[in-house]
């Protein structure tokens, strides 16, 4: 993974600068790979999944906390928001934003209830993804 924009410290105040860290996970790996790119190309750290037991093992298994996780709200294996309330509970701290094409007032309502910080919908500019989600984060 490539990784050149990093967090804002300072490296004279002696800490580690590190790259900021997406999680992006899509059933769709045409859509998963223009969003990692998209996200790569501005110098983040991009792990990706296209399914809620990826996504679960990815933050299992991480030893550096995700910044962002964007994961799309139809999975093979999820078709609603119950993988959002195990992405809370693995990673509290991580920011959720949710992609979908199934965008309904009730959908967004649930999604930020829930912890969502954002619902994106499809389809997207690519460019609306960077933006997005430094407003976040």
């Amino acid at each position: 993974m490539e990784a050149t924009e990093t967090r804002d410290v300072s490296p004279a105040a002696g800490k580690r600068i590190t790259p900021m860290r997406a999680l992006l996970i899509d059933h769709d790996p045409l859509m998963r790979w223009a969003v990692a790119e998209t996200l790569r190309e501005r110098g983040w750290q991009v792990s990706e999944g296209g399914d809620a037991g990826e996504t679960k093992a990815a933050l299992r298994n991480t030893h550096t906390p995700f910044d962002v996780v964007l994961m799309d709200y139809l999975l093979p294996d999820s078709d609603d928001l119950s993988l959002l309330a195990s992405v809370r509970a693995l990673s509290p701290n991580s920011k959720v934003i949710i992609m979908t094409a199934f965008e309904t007032p009730d959908m967004v309502r649930d999604a930020l209830d829930l912890g969502a910080c954002s619902v994106l919908g499809k389809p997207f500019d690519m460019e609306t993804v960077p933006a997005l989600v430094a407003q976040v984060h």
